[in-house]
């Protein structure tokens, strides 16, 4: 091993040791050692059984899901599990990698689309999950098209790694791969070809570019489609979900290749990352009893429906970032079985994506039809926020906005209702879980 590479392990390391001792997680010591070496993953990296997970939606819990199967089947997995998920969050992970009894070394890393080709010049994965591409942080990823065209680049530079893809995606099936792809995808019941809602994206055939018709369309532009004019249609699906037995705000039951699983996580949109995680573990050749102990010992993370105390009030994280996603979450609330109180927290940081446009696409407008007792409007934008929210015709007086996230938390202190949601974008969820860090409601995490 090289000398400057040694040096920058050595300072790594050091690095996060003290940072551990003080209580902080932070991307730091990866950016250190790459100072010493920019090719400092080659080595850290070797050796491993690498699965990267990438995509819009869904990376971090489809991360988690996974982790906790092959946690079961093999023991000590290296993960980054709090999504810290470009070049120097991969190397920070690496770097604190613990060594697995079992002596098999495993690694599932979620990856921002954007850095996968970057990462994927030092990482060799031997499995890449696909999970969706909605329009997202459109300043910096671009159009669908063009944010796929960075994951399938990245995906070229490892051309013997296998691609494991959403086959209800129509996009995922728009070009023929370097590497090897499967597909995952649901397989409920069908109908006559319909079209899509009237304001979903990316549903034209990148054949003939006509208008797609879905004989079953789960959300978004998800489903089974078939174009009505060149014959395009959904490709055959290598491990498929066949029934929803139960979907509640809290946990979903369902059936894949044949075995019936539960997670402890509520919404149509998270059953597609379990479906992932199944798929993986079957790809693996990892048993049904392994995956259910995986799935039983499986809980919300990091923003993603985590569940705390404010005061006494029972509240739920759940981290937005774009209409599919804020939407969904919306579903997902309406099938809480009491009342609550609502804050929206919007922030416009380079992370969260400057154009907060997309509010206006995300369908607010269900809220009229769920037992809100009181709306909060927070974050940089708070004022934004506040006007998407007023236009869905929810009582204006019942909406309150608040410029500080101390002032949100008092708030839901003192709100009637013993339920709360909060739906954040990105930095004000990480600003936010600071402030419940300090009060002891949450875990710090890796940033």
């Amino acid at each position: 091993m090289k000398l400057n590479t040694l040096l920058g392990i050595a300072a790594g390391k050091s690095s996060q040791f003290i940072l551990n001792k003080l209580g902080r997680g932070t991307t730091l010591p990866g950016k250190i050692a790459l100072r010493f070496d920019k090719h400092i993953l080659d080595s850290l990296a070797r050796d491993y059984e690498i699965v990267v997970i990438t995509g819009t939606n869904g990376k971090t819990l489809t991360t988690a899901l996974t982790v906790g199967i092959l946690q079961e089947a093999y023991g000590q997995v290296t993960t980054n599990t709090s999504g810290a998920n470009m070049i120097t969050g991969i190397t920070a992970t690496f770097l604190s990698s613990k060594k697995n009894k079992n002596g098999k070394k495993i690694a599932v890393l979620e990856i921002d689309e954007a850095s996968l080709a970057r990462v994927t010049e030092f990482i060799k994965p031997s499995l890449i999950v696909f999970t969706n591409i909605f329009r997202d942080q459109m300043d910096r990823y671009g159009e669908i098209y063009t944010t796929y065209q960075m994951i399938l680049d990245g995906s070229a530079k490892v051309p013997n790694a296998t691609i494991l893809a959403n086959g209800d995606s129509p996009l995922f099936n728009s070009v023929k791969t370097i590497n090897p792809i499967k597909y995952y995808g649901f397989a409920t019941e069908e109908g006559q070809p319909q079209l899509a809602h009237y304001n979903t994206e990316g549903i034209l055939c990148p054949h003939c570019h006509q208008i797609l018709r879905y004989k079953m369309n789960t959300y978004a532009n998800l489903g089974s489609y078939i174009c009505p004019n060149c014959g395009f249609k959904r490709p055959e699906l290598d491990y498929q979900l066949t029934e929803l037995k139960e979907i509640t705000n809290t946990s979903s039951t369902f059936v894949i290749d044949g075995q019936t699983y539960k997670i402890n996580i509520g919404g149509l949109y998270n059953i597609y990352n379990a479906l992932a995680a199944v798929s993986v573990a079957e790809f693996f050749g990892i048993s049904a009893e392994t995956i259910k102990a995986g799935f039983d010992k499986s809980k919300a993370v990091f923003g993603r429906q985590e569940t705390f105390k404010v005061g006494d009030k029972d509240c739920t994280l759940v981290l937005i970032k774009n209409p599919v996603g804020a939407t969904q979450a919306i579903e997902m609330m309406k099938l809480a079985p009491y009342d609550f109180s609502l804050s929206v927290l919007l922030n416009a940081n380079y992370a969260d994506g400057i154009d907060t446009s997309w509010i206006w696409d995300a369908d607010f407008e269900q809220i009229q039809n769920m037992d809100i007792t009181q709306i909060f409007a927070g974050g940089v934008r708070a004022s934004e926020i506040a006007r998407r929210l007023r236009v869905t015709g929810y009582d204006e007086e019942k909406i309150s906005e608040l410029n500080s996230l101390e002032k949100v938390l008092s708030a839901i202190e003192q709100q009637e209702s013993q339920q709360a949601y909060i739906l954040a974008t990105y930095t004000a969820m990480l600003e936010l879980r600071e402030l419940l860090a300090q009060r002891h409601a949450v875990g710090k995490e890796m940033k």
